[in-house]
């Protein structure tokens, strides 16, 4: 369970990062490595959202 902690915190670091570029420069990293409306990108943001629900739930701190 350390790793998932982990694995969620570095995904939550990466997409707040990636909205932060979103917000400032209009940049959407995650896009731009994978390609728009691609099934990379779907699965990356699933990814970070799952992440970001385990940080809220406390397991990124075990």
């Amino acid at each position: 369970m350390k790793l998932i902690g982990f694995i969620a915190s570095i995904l939550v670091l990466f997409g707040a990062i990636n909205w932060g570029l979103v917000g400032m420069l209009n940049m959407d990293l995650v896009v731009k490595i994978f390609g728009a409306r691609t099934l990379a990108t779907k699965i990356t943001y699933d990814l970070i959202g799952v992440s970001a629900i385990l940080a809220l739930l406390g397991y990124t701190r075990k």
